[in-house]
């Protein structure tokens, strides 16, 4: 028979051994995804970085056969899609946040969140083949206003979501001071509440934009593409996304190069802004401490 120390003994053993593989089994995985990541990242420099140079920034595709160019009109095109999908997606998901965080009205509230919910999983193929059916078949041509309409209906949710997130860390003790100084509800959350949270609100709106900056099936139903400039904004454009997809089915060399190159560039702007994100996050957290 067993000793009351040594069955404490024996279950004290037993938990650390599971406390050891555990730690060991997230290591693992830990390992694993930056693994994979940094691969990624190492492999996407390798193949893109030799074709990159002043003149993918600055000049047009070339013909089929002719060896240089670059994407500028693709950069710009991702640029002008990507302020018109700030338009229309920010101030609806930055309203809609606060709606829901300051103003949480039981069913209403409740169907926003739910509408949010099932429209961020929304397959994004299905939002564009919506937009061109709304946009693009009554005017009879594709458009860069169509192209950022369909990003911008993509980054509504993502922006709703953590807009409400980061309101609701905002302490309950700012908003209850504020009501005790006499001060409306409305001017409480202007004044108080909106500005205590406006670094996290950027944070996640910044993540939002990031997040559909390489969506290519909603583009290829409303904004196509352009080898060319797309002056204003009812004009096909160009865009990396879709310039990626079509130079890596093409059977030419060069244009894969190319797609490498516009892959990492691509690459490139999403991962800084993910940084910025999380560094200006980082800031409110020291700033609060």
């Amino acid at each position: 028979m067993t000793s009351p120390s040594e069955s404490l003994d024996q279950r004290y053993a037993r938990r650390r051994r599971t406390e050891r593989a555990m730690f060991a089994a997230t290591v693992a995985a830990t390992a694993t995804v930056l693994g994979i990541l940094l691969f990624l990242l190492g492999y996407l420099v390798w193949q893109g970085a030799s074709a990159l140079s002043l003149d993918f920034f600055t000049h047009l595709p070339t013909p089929v056969g002719e060896a240089g160019g670059g994407m500028a009109n693709a950069l710009v095109g991702s640029a002008k899609l990507l302020l018109v999908a700030a338009v229309v997606g920010v101030p609806v998901g930055f309203l809609g946040g606060v709606y829901l965080a300051e103003y949480d009205g039981g069913r209403v509230a409740f169907a926003v969140r739910y509408a949010a919910d099932v429209l961020n999983g929304i397959p994004s193929i299905v939002i564009g083949i919506t937009v061109y059916g709304l946009l693009v078949v009554p005017f009879g041509h594709f458009s860069t206003l169509a192209g950022g309409i369909a990003l911008g209906l993509l980054m509504i949710p993502v922006a709703l979501r953590t807009t409400e997130e980061f309101l609701r860390l905002v302490p309950d003790t700012l908003r209850d001071a504020s009501l005790a100084l006499g001060a409306p509800q409305w001017v409480t959350v202007v004044r108080v509440v909106i500005p205590a949270g406006m670094r996290g609100i950027l944070t996640g709106l910044l993540l939002s934009l990031a997040r559909v900056a390489g969506e290519t099936a909603p583009l290829l139903f409303t904004a196509l593409s352009n080898r060319y400039w797309s002056p204003g904004w009812l004009q096909p454009t160009a865009s990396l996304p879709v310039m990626i997809f079509t130079y890596a089915i093409a059977p030419y060399d060069d244009w894969h190069r190319q797609a490498w190159a516009a892959a990492l560039v691509l690459l490139a702007i999403v991962l800084g802004a993910n940084v910025v994100a999380r560094l200006a996050l980082g800031g409110r957290s020291t700033a609060q401490t």
